[in-house]
């Protein structure tokens, strides 16, 4: 029973808990930053580029069966090996922009954190003052 007690604190700790809550909303987050570049970010760059669709650039590495179509997706469903370097440039792009958005997260919230003031150190009561000049004056040496 000690082990399953121990596994308990272990699981309702703080720590645990606040790692459980950063994946689910990094897990959420994931999404809103891939539809942000999927349907954002990488048409104005497809466009730029003229009218490319990275999702759909591979290069074929095996034979195609005749009447397949010439789509990753159909390549994919025939079993024909294929380099997509497409997808692999969508997500370094998804991989650029959430490391940016995170940048600017943690740049904002150090900027917060340096324009909130100290509070001010609250004067010590007179009681105290008082018994600090006793003890002060019982520590100086007698003349």
């Amino acid at each position: 029973m000690g082990m399953l007690s121990e596994f308990k604190e272990f699981a309702v700790k703080g720590s645990v808990v606040d790692l459980a809550v950063g994946v689910i909303i990094g897990a959420a987050f994931g999404k809103i930053v891939d539809s942000m570049v999927a349907d954002l970010i990488m048409p104005i760059v497809s466009s730029l580029f003229g009218k490319l669709d990275f999702s759909n650039l591979f290069l074929v590495l095996g034979q195609v069966p005749p009447g397949t179509a010439s789509t990753l997706d159909a390549l994919k469903k025939a079993g024909v090996p294929v380099l997509a370097y497409g997808s692999f440039i969508t997500v370094a792009v998804n991989f650029v922009v959430l490391a940016f958005i995170v940048f600017l997260m943690v740049r904002q919230i150090n900027r917060l954190r340096r324009e909130t003031p100290a509070p001010a150190p609250a004067a010590p009561a007179e009681d105290v003052v008082l018994l600090r000049e006793i003890r002060d004056s019982l520590r100086s040496p007698k003349a």
